[in-house]
Parts: C-alpha cells; sequence; structure tokens
C-alpha cells in the first residue's frame, strides 16, 4: 500500500501521458525531466498569484479601517466644538451712545454763479464795422464793445428827417392861411348888420375853423413824423453795442465782418456774454432733513474750492428758495461773498460747510442702525448681557454718523453689525470697542 504523498499528482500523470503521446507533426517529444520542471513552473506560478491576492485584500482592509478611524474621529471633534460654540455667548461689539458735540460742520457741495449775467445780442441789423473787446477783458458800464454799420437804418433816418422838415414846412403854409382866415372873420363879424349878410359872415367863420383844422392837422403830422425820427435815431443809438454793467467778458461771437440780426431768437446769434462776479453768489442743494434748519439766512457758511487751497471764504446764507425741489426733495440756498480779489469765478464747483448748532440728540455710528418694517431699530446691550431691540427716530443723518431724536439714553451701549440670527433677548458677551465713529465727508465735525 502506498502512501498518498507517494501517489502521482493529476498534473505529473497529465504532464507523462503527454510526454509519452507521439506528436503527430513528427517534432522533438520532452524527456521526463522538461515535464517535471513544466509542472514546479506552474505551481510556483499559482501559489504567487494566491500570496499577491491575499496581501491586496490586507491592504484594501487596511485602507477602510483607516478611512473609518479618520472620519470618526473628524465627526467626534466636530460634535464637540459645536457643543462648545452652542454652550458659549455670541461676542459683539458695542460702542456707547454719546451725545452730539455742541457745534459741527454740515458740508455740502455748491456752484458758483455770476452776480450779473447777460447775453448781449444786437439790436439793429448791419455788419460788425469793429469789436473793441476780447475774453477776459474787464470792462465799465456804457463802454463801447462794438460797433455796427446800418446802412437801410441811415436811409430810414435820413428819409424820415426829410419827410419832417416837409412836415414843418406844410405848418408855415397853414399857419399863414389860418392868419388869414382870422382876420378876414375878425372884418366879417364885426361888420354893421346890414352890410354883410348873414350868409356871408357864416362862411367867413366857416373858412376860420377849417384853416384852424387843417393847422392843427399839420402840426399834428410834424409830431408824427418827429416821432418817427426820434425811433430812428433811438436804434441808430444801438450801433455801438455797450455794456449794460460793470463786469468781465466771457465770451465773444463776433468778428468784423459778420452780419448782424436785431432780435434774440433761438436762431440769432449773440454778440457777447458777459459777468459781473464781484459780489459772487454761491448756489446749494439742501437735503430736505436739514433744510429746516438752513431755511432761515443769517447762518455762518464757509466756501472752500479745491483749485485754491489753504484759502477759506466766510459768509452767510442770504436767502433760500423756500421750496422744496419736488424731483430732488432739496432746498435751494444762497450765499453771497465779496469776492473782492475775484479769484472765484462763475461756474465753479466749491465745498460749503456750514455751521450748524446741535440739539439734545445722541449720536451713533450709522453700522448700528437697523431698518426693519416697524421703522428704524438699535440693538442695546443691558446690564446683564442681554440683546433689547428700541426703535429710534433718526433726527439727523450724516453719513458716517446718525443723530436720533428718541429712544436712546446717554451711556447706553450699542451693538454694531449685530447678526440676523440673535434675537431679542438673546445673551451675548460684549467687547466695547476702541473704534470712534468718524462723521462723513459731507458732514463733519468742525475742526
Amino acid at each position: 500500500m502506498q502512501h498518498p504523498d507517494d501517489q502521482p499528482s493529476r498534473g505529473a500523470i497529465a504532464a507523462g501521458h503527454e510526454a509519452l503521446t507521439p506528436h503527430l507533426d513528427g517534432s522533438h517529444e520532452p524527456t521526463p525531466e522538461e515535464g517535471r520542471a513544466s509542472v514546479e513552473f506552474a505551481a510556483n506560478t499559482a501559489g504567487r498569484m494566491r500570496v499577491f491576492g491575499v496581501a491586496v485584500a490586507i491592504v484594501l482592509f487596511v485602507g477602510f479601517a483607516l478611512t473609518f478611524v479618520f472620519k470618526y474621529r473628524g465627526q467626534s471633534a466636530l460634535a464637540a466644538e459645536s457643543r462648545d460654540l452652542a454652550g458659549q455667548r455670541p461676542i459683539v461689539s458695542v460702542i456707547t451712545a454719546q451725545p452730539a458735540s455742541g457745534e459741527r460742520l454740515l458740508t455740502l457741495p455748491g456752484e458758483t454763479a455770476a452776480w450779473y449775467e447777460s447775453t448781449i445780442y444786437g439790436r439793429v441789423n448791419g455788419y460788425v464795422a469793429a469789436w473793441h473787446a476780447d475774453i477776459g477783458d474787464h470792462v465799465r458800464q456804457g463802454q463801447t464793445l462794438a460797433t455796427i454799420d446800418t446802412p437801410e437804418l441811415d436811409a430810414q433816418l435820413a428819409a424820415a428827417r426829410a419827410q419832417l422838415n416837409a412836415t414843418e414846412s406844410q405848418v408855415l403854409v397853414r399857419q399863414a392861411e389860418a392868419e388869414l382866415a382870422t382876420t378876414t372873420y375878425a372884418r366879417w363879424r364885426d361888420s354893421p348888420k346890414g352890410v354883410v349878410s348873414e350868409q356871408e359872415r357864416e362862411e367867413k367863420r366857416a373858412d376860420f375853423d377849417s384853416a384852424t383844422a387843417r393847422l392843427n392837422a399839420a402840426r399834428a403830422q410834424v409830431a408824427v413824423n418827429q416821432a418817427e425820427v426820434d425811433h430812428y435815431a433811438a436804434l441808430a443809438e444801438f450801433k455801438r453795442v455797450a455794456a449794460p454793467f460793470d463786469g468781465t467778458i466771457v465770451e465773444r461771437r463776433i468778428d468784423i465782418g459778420n452780419l448782424v440780426t436785431a432780435g434774440s431768437t433761438s436762431a440769432t446769434t449773440s454778440l457777447y456774454r458777459m459777468s459781473q462776479d464781484k459780489p459772487i453768489r454761491v448756489f446749494v442743494d439742501v437735503p430736505q432733513r436739514a433744510s429746516g434748519e438752513l431755511m432761515k439766512p443769517g447762518l455762518p457758511v464757509k466756501v472752500r474750492a479745491s483749485n485754491l487751497p489753504g484759502r477759506t471764504f466766510d459768509g452767510k446764507i442770504t436767502r433760500s428758495s423756500r421750496a422744496i425741489n419736488p424731483q430732488a426733495r432739496t432746498l435751494k440756498v444762497e450765499v453771497d461773498l465779496p469776492n473782492d480779489d475775484q479769484s472765484l469765478v462763475p461756474g465753479m464747483y466749491v465745498d460749503v460747510a456750514f455751521e450748524m448748532a446741535a440739539g439734545a440728540q445722541l449720536q451713533v455710528p450709522a453700522a448700528a442702525l437697523m431698518f426693519r418694517s416697524s421703522g428704524p431699530q438699535v440693538a442695546v446691550v443691558d446690564s446683564d448681557g442681554h440683546i433689547r431691540f428700541r426703535a429710534v427716530t433718526i433726527a439727523r443723518d450724516q453719513g458716517g454718523v446718525v443723530e436720533l431724536g428718541s429712544g436712546l439714553n446717554p451711556g447706553d451701549r450699542i451693538a454694531l453689525n449685530l447678526s440676523s440670527q440673535i434675537s431679542d433677548g438673546d445673551l451675548v458677551e460684549a467687547r466695547d470697542t476702541t473704534a470712534v465713529a468718524q462723521p462723513a465727508p459731507e458732514a463733519g465735525k468742525k475742526q
């Protein structure tokens, strides 16, 4: 009886059988040693494949295990952190409400405008004979700016004067006729009765009345012709274009030989444009929120221009329109400045600072305001650390700083930039901020 290990394997038997089987193609038949080597190689390859499969399975198992461990630890840490955060109070920055300063400046943009500004048109038809003033020239009232040749007007004036002379001569004729009629009527009127008939006396009286009427008509015609002469003579005065006031030539639109048409329609070209800037006006559009304080004249004003660094022009409110522009919701305010050195010119952009006295309001940063459907509110942190929302009224909005008319008390701690997830009554940890609310450029404090 043979031991099991002594029995040949199926592969060996197959290899032996293959070795004993004759090759049909007549090739070389393998030897027994070659058969045993082939069997051993197949066995070794199968063993290595099994080892490699086992190793891969072990690596995958270890990777999945490590991933699960790391994920579990991360979730545990996140849950622990969430529990810690849930137990902490939210941190908010707070600032103390302060009373508004005793005096402040409300700075708004303004625009300079001329005291007088006039566009000069031709009053007569003609041609430019000469011009005597150019842009930038300072002229006096009545100074000649240009002269115009008016041949048609000159002819009309000469004809009117000739007609006047003719009617004046006619007056002399009518006057002689009236004198003769007067003396004749006087003789016939004073003649004794019976010497002349009543009919003849009436005829002489009629001649006297007719002569007097013709004389009066001639004199009236003289007056008409004189008025016509005066009319053309007055127009002839406009051949000399004169300055209507002391000022500066801003624009010249004529040259020698240009046709000048009388009138000031849209199709008519102007001759000059001039302005007077001493004194000068400054117009400011004041927002409706500040119109109540700036409507009355006399409030001090400081004017600065960017092209004149270091210079400040002092003035006062002169007048206001006393009406709100319905489109822009602004009030037009005028400030008059002397401008003796004429350093300010019309059309300049300037900054106008109004010195306004503050009331009893409290001022807070604009970041402390929350606008809700019920109106503006602020979040106040009480002594126990609870958030309390309070409704407030805005007295004056200066951009970065807002003055409140009601809803706060001096010393209240106001939360800044509060999160929308915090509700009324929530506990918070308040941290005072050292940042001081600064007014916006258009509403700065007085320096």
